[in-house]
């Protein structure tokens, strides 16, 4: 079995990552660090993995008996983490912050639909961002193709669980709920890796919306294409028929098709030449804890899809 540690055990991805690695078929759980929550039962912070795990929140880390690390802290701590504890030598790392999704310090970008032979042969791998998987997924048939020349606009929309676990002015369910609005408008922080890994610059707009709802990211991408819908669509499906989780649909999307699964489900519009792609995920799975066990599948060899075959809700 495949023995892991968790760090930042207390956030919404965390909980997620218990809830996966609980039910999966070559892993178990060593300890789950939070140094909030040290002593407490994880059930009782994670309400819904009651009669799942009996374990303890600990605020020790031992480096030592694990086989896979898992960074779930916030942005910026994982390099932190680095440089108060050494990496011994044989441990695979999978971290769901961006501290490392320039490659830096060895890291492999962890997208599988984009690089899923060097995420095999890595030892540290950096999960991609949520909205960064949606965009990413949309869009990466038409740039390994050569097709993004022109101007892409995009919107995407995303579920209060994007902002973590703390309350904040923008989160709260007396605000966020009946409510739309933009934020950080073209200036994203994901847009850096967006940009790096599609082979395009400035001419990528992106408009983030938060939604009122828990979960999930709806994706809409339009951008000028000389190819038939046919063409497209072919494209596209010859570009992901080796992903297991990734599927292009023939009519429209809905967000709650990829709720609670590790889906990305795509559609393809085309328009007086301009081809509109909708792109949908479970930004807590597909965008973090589902794609960061998809890693650490690859990377001991296991079945890509192991622990992850999820459902939707049927309605």
């Amino acid at each position: 079995m495949i023995r892991a540690g968790i760090i930042g055990g207390a956030g919404y991805t965390a909980g997620e990552l218990v809830r996966l690695l609980v039910n999966h078929p070559a892993a178990e759980i060593a300890w789950i660090h939070s140094e909030s929550q040290a002593g407490k039962p994880v059930a009782e912070h994670h309400p819904g993995l009651v009669g799942d795990t009996d374990l303890v929140f600990t605020d020790v880390v031992d480096l030592s008996g694990i086989d896979v690390l898992f960074l779930c802290s916030a942005h910026g701590k994982s390099r932190a983490f680095w440089e108060e504890h050494p990496c011994p030598e044989g441990l695979k790392v999978v971290d769901l912050a961006q501290d490392f999704r320039d490659e830096s310090d060895g890291y492999v970008y962890g997208l599988p639909e984009l690089q899923r032979d060097r995420i095999t042969g890595a030892s540290k791998v950096a999960n991609p961002g949520c909205f960064a998987t949606a965009i990413q997924l949309a869009l990466l048939p038409l740039a390994k193709a050569g097709l993004l020349q022109g101007e892409i606009h995009l919107q995407a929309v995303t579920g209060s669980t994007g902002a973590g676990v703390k309350p904040g002015p923008t989160s709260h369910f007396s605000w966020r709920n009946n409510n739309l609005s933009t934020y950080k408008v073209l200036t994203h922080q994901h847009l850096a890796e967006i940009r790096r890994n599609l082979g395009v610059g400035d001419n990528l707009h992106f408009i983030p919306v938060r939604g009122d709802f828990p979960r999930g990211i709806f994706a809409v991408a339009e951008t000028a294409c000389a190819l038939s819908i046919e063409e497209v669509t072919d494209l596209y499906k010859n570009f992901y028929a080796d992903a297991p989780f990734t599927w292009v649909l023939p009519g429209s999307v809905d967000l709650k098709q990829v709720v609670n699964t590790n889906k990305c489900l795509i559609s393809l519009e085309m328009h007086d030449g301009q081809l509109v792609i909708t792109s949908a995920i479970d930004n807590l799975l597909k965008g973090a804890s589902g794609q960061a066990v998809e890693n650490m599948n690859l990377m001991f060899s296991l079945p890509e899809t192991a622990g992850l075959r999820l459902k939707a809700s049927a309605f």
